[in-house]
């Protein structure tokens, strides 16, 4: 069942807001209504309608200044501007601003109802939209992975096909495509799933420990070496070793991996007598093996003994109708995690995430609305609330304090951050809460809660 819909009706005028009332009346569609434009954006921000009338001429707050903070707000919500004093030019202005029609008072209420009818039949098809999107995010998952393009449809194919049978396997691919669960859905997927999981980062292990990192040394073999010590080979002994970055491993350690695994045995350092193993491997690169076997720096022999099973993990750019799947995932894991309640992402929003390009790839996606997740003080993502470098060159809306935010906001934590933009807000308003919630696109409740939460008066 979709959820119901909300419209919001403010007018100075009680008699137009009954009449409103009645006309629109039906099941599913919940009706709020006000005279005071304030309290009409109170209303918005707390209520997160998907339609909205507004009359053009009120005291206090004007229709087209209110059309201008929803759109600021959210701009999907429908608005319907009503007015009893029509002109061509302020209609054009308003459909430029945002508005979604423009009715003349005395309203029809036959033209009042066909028009808000259309809207609420889009709205009910952007929620079967948003509600077939969380059933394809479910059946999209495979071992921690999300997709549904046909070259991630095809990887996920060759990993249940591989799985019950490598050996030894190489994953290449971009930096932050997740080669690391590729190599965790090989092992789940494995005999040996039983067995531990145990990642070496290559790029990160001194060149003169390798070997002891690798195969383990005995007592004596080296100063320092005061006790024997298994190597990571052997510990993953019934189970699978990762070897992350494989690229950055040095030659002479290469040789010694290749004569392990065709062995499936390890010596360890200042030891004479092998040991045999039963292990299974998984290198990664984001690197071009080609160009470095070419300048001599990793060992064809090997390279064939890894890459009898060769996975490759795509670019974002690559699979781009995943990225909204991948929002979604998102967004609800940060949500989870920082408690908060994080609705989705405004439509200027998703455009700007939708042009990026994206040269992290999926790490980078998950860095920019982890960290909007964490700076959104709204439950809607806005542009504002993402990275400086993903942010829109012709910003929109109230910018708070944005100096601070764009030079030390990602150090604060998330209590500070949120602490320092409730005070901000307040001093631009000069303490008038109405116009600090507006700044900060909330309703008045909530930044009372708020400003009782960090002791704010």
């Amino acid at each position: 069942m979709l959820p119901s819909i909300k419209l919001v009706a403010i007018d100075d005028t009680p008699t137009s807001l009954e009449l409103v009332s009645e006309a629109l009346q039906q099941d599913g569609l919940a009706i709020f209504t006000t005279t005071d434009p304030e309290e009409g954006l109170d209303l918005i921000f707390q209520e997160h309608p998907q339609i909205v009338l507004v009359d053009l001429v009120m005291p206090k707050l004007s229709g087209m200044d209110v059309l201008e903070r929803i759109v600021e707000f959210d701009p999907s919500i429908d608005v319907i501007l009503m007015t009893a004093h029509y002109t061509s030019e302020t209609a054009v202005e308003a459909i430029q601003k945002g508005a979604s029609d423009y009715l003349n008072k005395p309203i029809s209420i036959t033209a009042l109802r066909s028009r808000v009818e259309k809207l609420l039949a889009n709205v009910r098809h952007r929620q079967r939209a948003l509600e077939l999107d969380s059933q394809l995010l479910e059946t999209s998952r495979f071992e921690g992975m999300i997709g549904r393009s046909p070259l991630m449809w095809d990887l996920f194919a060759r990993i249940r096909r591989v799985a019950p049978h490598y050996r030894s396997a190489l994953i290449t691919g971009p930096t932050g495509t997740g080669k690391d669960l590729v190599a965790k859905a090989l092992h789940n997927l494995s005999p040996a799933s039983s067995g531990r999981f145990v990642t070496c980062n290559c790029s990160a292990v001194v060149e003169t420990l390798f070997e002891s990192e690798l195969f383990g040394y005995v007592k004596g073999a080296f100063t320092g070496a005061t006790a024997d010590k298994m190597g990571l080979m052997e510990y993953a002994h019934g189970g699978t070793l990762f070897l992350d970055e494989i690229g950055d491993m040095p030659l002479s350690t290469q040789a010694k991996l290749l004569r392990a695994l065709q062995n499936q045995e390890v010596t360890r350092v200042g030891s004479v007598t092998p040991r045999k193993i039963d292990v299974r491997v998984i290198a990664a690169t984001n690197r071009d093996v080609q160009d470095l076997i070419a300048q001599k720096q990793f060992r064809e022999d090997l390279y064939y003994r890894l890459a009898m099973v060769e996975l490759r993990t795509p670019a974002l750019a690559e699979r781009r109708e995943d990225l909204p799947l991948l929002e979604k995932f998102l967004l609800d894991r940060f949500a989870n995690q920082f408690n908060k309640e994080i609705h989705g992402l405004t439509r200027r929003a998703q455009i700007v995430l939708a042009r990026h390009s994206w040269p992290g790839n999926v790490r980078e996606l998950e860095n920019a609305l982890g960290h909007a997740c964490m700076m959104a003080i709204s439950d809607i993502i806005d542009v504002e609330d993402l990275p400086a470098s993903l942010r829109h060159s012709e910003q929109r809306g109230p910018a708070l304090n944005s100096h601070e935010t764009e030079t030390s906001g990602a150090a604060l934590s998330f209590e500070e951050h949120e602490k320092g933009l409730l005070t901000d807000a307040l001093e631009r308003a000069s303490g008038n809460q109405s116009e600090a919630a507006r700044l900060l696109r909330i309703s008045r409740d909530r930044l009372r809660y708020k400003m009782a939460k960090y002791n704010l008066r």
